[in-house]
């Protein structure tokens, strides 16, 4: 070594220094002499003594990288090195690049140590560990076996599935300790339950340890965030823990507020985006630890790593916030009917409305109804009246404004006893024309997209964006336009010009109302931002359901009634007044159901009619999208089982610029093609598994063009 001043080096330094001095200044050569392990390649490092070999789980999330992969565990890394914590490797090196018997180079890229093994199967030199992030085991056995069923289901990759399960390191919130586990509360009174035919003997079976399976219908009004409370609080009273899923944050706040009134403070964990990720990392890691057994949140919780899961459940299962958006696109109805398989646990699906897949659940005897008496259904459902196309033709009212007479009689009798609630399916002024003699959709003469009426009054093209002076109709040569579906905000406008006197709210998109008070006001909402109003709206209208009902969807009745149904649960029940109007046609199969409250009956004539034409869910179906050229080769080169039915490839309608992409639409400016995949009842598994073994092999001879693969997708026209 040399210093600053030294000219001969250390010799001439140690002549004078006393034998202390020299002792130490030998015991440092001595340490800097040995072999130091470098972080992230650990050359020279000795091996971990027991277990040298660590099982990684890569964050690649390419189908082709979808398995395990081998490192060596440096021992100073063996105490952190456990199974479940999540490290970083370096990945992507060579056979070339050994050094000293050691693998080196390559990327750094985050993974999670799945298991220690004595000896790998690996022939070659392994690369080491590169470090432990943290010591913290966030992926257990159970979410692990959860994680690769749920990607062997959608014909996903493992990572991809971890990524939606696990959420991202905050590292404060992991230094901070989980509160201690609080002991189990007694078992509730059945409360509301009791209205339901089995509902207290379905609240005992709980309480008692027993995993019961059922479709709930549950009657109008806001009890049902309590009654999902009091099956939370039966579960825990149990000695198990309890999950419950919601489409959105609002629904998710209404079932915690009734959890903290029934348990208080510290039983359970909410988990939504809305928490920020410090706190939602927080209370994730308390469910992880075992510290709370109970856990409410959004989609993303169907992951939630609840310990001896006894119970869960699901609110609302159509709707489209259930459907994961990032690969491979779970659906939170599949993932907890795989947990309770898994976990042998008590399985509640439940809504206002009735899905097929809940009516075939039920059909199947894998879960029982639980529904309450017609009497009841008569007690708390409000009156619901229509309005159709006879009714408007002979309606003078109707023909000068949209609102036919029976609607307005409606909404100034409502205001006098509360709030009214408007539904309109579309947000915004005017969205879509049509021609006014014969009602033809007007498109745009360039590339046939939808014409729309902007806020200047200028008509334009919805998908090029090109402006129309010159309309006429082709059907029948008119000139004259109409509203298809008037938005919200021109729906606001209009009634705030009738009832001059009565405010005007809006919920939509851009403003999503909570709650309203009880004071006479006019409520214009989209269909799914529906506010509460304190005591119930007074009325309802359900405008434009032609609208819903027209959509090119297999799920255009089904989604349509749920929308209605979920609207005229907030009116107050018939024997208070209560009264829905809808405008559509009421011999149409969901305005019956509508007016009869009975969705059950409908799902099961939907659920008929499906198995006999082959669809979902009866079958089980895929969506192969692209373009042209590389669907085509996709089909090629699959291995579908013999059962198999390709129908199609057909174009798929080109996405609008500006706007953002609905899922499976091709991104904007391209022109995709899809194919539809369909296998009978059993065979679902085989052709995930043969979409994926395609899949990966496209990706590994580096496929150009993309080729997007989904699994029971909710739109198949």
């Amino acid at each position: 070594m040399s210093g600053e001043s030294g000219q001969g080096g250390g010799g001439a330094a140690g002549e004078g220094a006393p034998p202390e001095q020299l002792a130490l200044i030998r015991e440092s050569v001595r340490r800097a002499k040995a072999p130091r392990a470098k972080p992230r390649t650990w050359r020279g490092a000795e091996l971990a003594p027991e277990l040298p070999v660590a099982r990684v789980l890569v964050d690649k999330g390419v189908l082709h990288l979808d398995r395990y992969f081998d490192y060596a565990v440096p021992a100073e890394l063996d105490a952190e090195a456990q199974p479940g914590v999540r490290v970083r490797v370096r990945f992507g090196a060579g056979r070339g690049r050994v050094r000293e018997g050691r693998r080196e180079g390559g990327g750094l890229i985050d993974g999670f140590l799945i298991e220690r093994l004595a000896a790998s199967d690996y022939s070659g030199p392994l690369a080491a560990l590169a470090q432990v992030v943290s010591p913290e085991p966030v992926l257990g056995e159970e979410l692990l076996g959860l994680a690769r069923a749920v990607a062997d289901r959608y014909a996903g990759s493992l990572a991809d599935v971890l990524q939606l399960a696990v959420p991202p390191r905050n590292a404060r919130a992991e230094q901070r300790p989980s509160p201690a586990p609080l002991p189990p509360p007694p078992a509730p009174e059945p409360g509301s339950w009791a209205r339901y035919e089995r509902g207290s003997a379905f609240l005992e079976s709980l309480a008692a340890g027993g995993a019961p399976r059922a479709v709930w219908n549950a009657l109008p009004g806001p009890e049902w965030s309590q009654e999902l409370a009091r099956a939370v609080a039966a579960t825990l009273a149990s000695g198990r823990g309890a999950l419950v899923v919601v489409p959105d944050g609002r629904a998710a706040a209404r079932v915690d507020g009734a959890l903290t009134a029934l348990l208080g403070e510290g039983r359970h964990a909410l988990l939504t985006a809305d928490a920020g990720p410090e706190k939602r990392y927080r209370e994730w890691l308390a469910v992880r630890r075992g510290s709370v057994r109970a856990v409410v949140g959004t989609r993303a919780a169907m992951f939630a790593p609840v310990r001896d899961l006894g119970l869960v459940a699901l609110w609302d299962d159509g709707d489209d916030s259930h459907s994961e958006l990032h690969a491979p696109q779970p659906h939170a109805r599949e993932v907890l009917l795989l947990r309770a398989a898994q976990d042998r646990c008590a399985f509640l699906m439940g809504g206002w409305s009735c899905t097929v897949e809940g009516a075939q659940l039920v059909e199947s005897g894998w879960a029982q109804g639980l529904v309450a008496a017609r009497e009841q259904v008569r007690r708390a459902a409000p009156l619901v009246r229509t309005v159709g196309d006879q009714d408007l033709a002979r309606d003078e009212a109707a023909r000068a404004a949209r609102l036919p007479t029976l609607a307005w009689q409606t909404v100034r009798e409502g205001l006098r006893h509360g709030p009214v609630l408007v539904q309109v399916p579309r947000r915004g002024y005017v969205p879509r024309m049509a021609c006014a003699q014969c009602r033809a959709a007007a498109r745009c003469r360039h590339c046939a997209g939808p014409l729309e009426a902007r806020d200047g009054g200028a008509l334009g093209c919805g998908w090029c964006g090109r402006e129309e002076s010159a309309w006429h109709c082709p059907e029948c040569g008119s000139f004259r336009l109409r509203a298809q579906v008037v938005g919200a905000r021109r729906t606001a406008e209009e009634l705030g010009r009738a009832f001059p006197a009565v405010p005007v709210r809006t919920s939509g998109r851009e403003q999503v109302l909570d709650t309203v008070p009880g004071a006479p006001a006019l409520v214009v909402s989209t269909p799914g931002a529906e506010p509460v109003a304190e005591g119930g709206y007074a009325a309802a209208l359900l405008l434009d359901g032609w609208a819903m009902l027209g959509r090119p969807d297999l799920r255009a009745g089904e989604d349509a009634l749920r929308r209605w149904l979920a609207a005229a649960a907030l009116v107050r029940p018939q024997g208070d007044g209560g009264t829905v109007v809808v405008v559509a046609e009421p011999t149409l199969r969901p305005v019956q159901a509508l007016v009869r409250w009975d969705p059950v009956g409908h799902a099961v004539r939907e659920l008929s009619e499906r198995a006999e034409l082959g669809f979902p869910p009866v079958s089980r179906m895929a969506a192969v999208s692209g373009k042209g050229e590389a669907v085509a080769a996709f089909l090629t080169a699959v291995e579908l089982p013999g059962e198999a039915q390709v129908l199609g490839p057909v174009p798929l309608p080109p996405s609008p610029a500006g706007r953002p992409a609905r899922p499976g639409a091709p991104p904007p400016g391209e022109h995709w093609e899809r194919a539809l995949i369909r296998v009978p009842p059993g065979r679902g598994a085989a052709l995930a598994a043969a979409l994926k073994a395609a899949q990966a092999a496209r990706m590994a001879r580096g496929g150009q063009d993309a080729v997007r693969v989904r699994i029971d997708p909710p739109d198949i026209g």
